[in-house]
Parts: C-alpha cells; sequence; structure tokens
C-alpha cells in the first residue's frame, strides 16, 4: 500500500520547480521551499515504489519507507538510506546520479536492498 499523501501535488511540483530555478541561478532556496519539495519527492517515491524494506531519510525534512520485500514492524529496518537534502534533491531530479552520491560520500546506504537507482529520477528537470 502506498503512503498517504500528506504534501499537496501541485505544491509539492511548485516547490520542485522553485528549487530547481533558484539551484540554476545559483541562488538558496527558502527552507519551506525545501522542505516542501523533499516531502513530496519522498511521498512519490514511496507511490512508485510501494513496500517497507527500506527507509530512506532525508534530515530534517522527512523519510518514508518503500521498495517491496522483507517488512519490519519496530526498530530499524533491514536497509536504510539517509542523505542531506540538496542531495536528495539532486537525486530525484537527476541533477546527480545515484553511483556519484554514493561513490562521493554523500550519501549512506546500508542492507542490501538499499539501492535506488531503478527509482531514480522521480521528477523530470530541464537542467544539466
Amino acid at each position: 500500500m502506498a503512503p498517504r499523501r500528506r504534501t499537496d501535488p501541485v505544491a509539492g511540483q511548485a516547490a520542485v520547480g522553485q528549487w530547481l530555478a533558484a539551484r540554476g541561478a545559483g541562488e538558496q532556496v527558502p527552507r519551506a521551499v525545501a522542505a516542501t519539495a523533499v516531502r513530496y519527492t519522498l511521498e512519490e517515491l514511496g507511490a512508485r515504489a510501494p513496500g517497507g524494506s527500506v527507509e530512506v531519510r532525508v534530515p530534517p525534512f522527512g523519510v518514508v519507507q518503500c521498495i517491496e520485500g522483507t517488512t519490519h514492524r519496530r526498530g530499524t529496518p533491514p536497509a536504510v538510506v539517509e542523505m542531506a537534502p540538496e542531495v536528495w534533491l539532486e537525486l530525484a531530479t537527476g541533477q546527480c546520479a545515484w553511483a556519484d552520491a554514493v561513490g562521493g560520500g554523500a550519501v549512506q546506504a546500508s542492507g542490501q536492498r538499499a539501492e535506488l537507482t531503478a527509482h531514480l529520477p522521480l521528477v523530470a528537470s530541464s537542467g544539466p
């Protein structure tokens, strides 16, 4: 079952657009916009890859459990992926490749299913 949406998709898409525009202009995006963009893209991941075998954490803005497989009820899930909001948005919009983010140490991933290449990017971007 896909997680319930808490972020309005229209607001989420607008926030991602604002983040991409600010990034392209070399500007800082307001914290509230980044938070909305992160939450929306995490919810999109959960909707496209429902399950509970991987927990994707983007502190301080959000977390989602996704990808079919072993589920857990309490404690740490079998696979955990964690990164900064900027890194997550770069991955979600295709601005950065999964292998580059992991290889560069920007993503901490543990567990057998902690590999998101097949699920990224989540949002099409026209940027570099």
